[in-house]
């Protein structure tokens, strides 16, 4: 038998189960606007402040994926942004070689400096052209600062070219100004571990500045004249009375060249234009100028010649006798009694009176 204090608690929860279904049946059968207006009055009282924690949770959980997105975008660009020097780098370098290729008046093999699996010299470089791009034994190789080496072996797809640094590299040389003339070979006593080069053979008598350009020659056959070598930048030795040894900064570096160009074709006689440096412009205008006076020298002696020749002649030829010339007849002044009808001439002083 139930206590009253439990028919109490019994008698409430049938109240409140009757007035929910009350409801229920209330809203199931009212108007859909009724119902709306009654949800939007809870929203924005009785469930306020639901509503506003999931606000803020929706917020939270919007922020942590923008930051997510964010964090990932930095990272993409801080990545990116550490090839950045490297790609301006080849882009410029890509660039010269452009204009490198435009100013060249030889036939060429543009390659690219392939990585060596195989055990092989360092002071080797592989190339990506081979026999049948054209290449042989012998041709230059180039980048747009300067020579870089020649091609020791061929096969079909690639080829190897000894740089500058080999032992057995040796090319002829002169001076941008042309007075002193060698020959260049890589040097063992190089600076900060960096490779050097040396200027042999010039003549004691013949002295040469700091930062003048050496070309090569041309002289041999296998390297074109005009061709970038290096820049003197101090004395190795000196042997008196015999030759001068220069030391030289190279102009190239082959451990950071990617592409390069392969010079083919026949012998060109001067590719000095195709590398336009500061001291080889200053040098080739100097020769211009050079060049201009000596054409106007040579003009001023042709003339000299001319007046001294016909000078010779004249002082050579026999003095001629001039015959005299005859005294004009003098005609006398219209008489104005005859009616201005002009007189007879007067006789001269040869003349015979009749």
């Amino acid at each position: 038998m139930l206590s009253s204090s439990d028919r109490r608690y019994t008698r409430r929860d049938t109240v409140l189960f009757l007035l929910c279904f009350g409801l229920s049946l209330f809203g199931l059968f009212s108007p859909t606007s009724w119902g709306y207006g009654v949800a939007d009055t809870l929203r924005q009282t009785v469930l306020s402040p639901l509503v506003w924690l999931q606000t803020q949770a929706e917020e939270g959980r919007t922020s942590r994926v923008r930051f997510r997105q964010v964090t990932s975008e930095r990272d993409s660009t801080a990545y990116l942004a550490q090839f950045l020097p490297s790609l301006r780098a080849e882009n410029e370098r890509l660039r010269q070689l452009l204009r490198l290729s435009r100013r060249l008046s030889t036939g060429y093999v543009s390659a690219e400096v392939l990585h060596q699996p195989q055990a092989m010299d360092g002071r080797t470089l592989l190339l990506s052209a081979g026999a049948r791009e054209g290449i042989s034994v012998f041709s230059p190789v180039v980048s747009p600062e300067g020579l870089i080496g020649v091609v020791l072996s061929v096969s079909k797809r690639s080829s190897v070219a000894m740089s500058w640094a080999h032992p057995e590299f040796r090319v002829s040389a002169f001076t941008v100004s042309g007075n002193a003339f060698g020959v260049v070979a890589p040097s063992n006593e190089g600076r900060n571990g960096e490779g050097a080069l040396e200027f042999r053979g010039v003549p004691y008598r013949d002295s040469v500045p700091l930062g003048t350009m050496v070309l090569s020659s041309g002289l041999g056959g296998v390297f074109p004249k005009g061709v970038p070598v290096g820049t003197v930048i101090g004395t190795v030795r000196e042997e008196a009375g015999w030759e001068r040894v220069y030391r030289l900064r190279p102009a190239a570096n082959p451990g950071s060249a990617a592409h390069v160009l392969i010079l083919v074709g026949g012998r060109v006689q001067d590719l000095r234009t195709a590398f336009p440096g500061d001291s080889l412009l200053e040098a080739l205008r100097l020769d211009s100028i050079a060049r201009l006076r000596r054409a106007d020298s040579v003009a001023q002696a042709i003339r000299v010649a001319r007046a001294a020749r016909r000078d010779s002649l004249l002082r050579a030829s026999p003095p001629q006798v001039r015959a005299p010339v005859p005294q004009a007849q003098r005609v006398a002044p219209p008489s104005p009694i005859l009616g201005g009808t002009p007189a007879a001439p007067l006789p001269g002083a040869g003349d015979s009176t009749p």
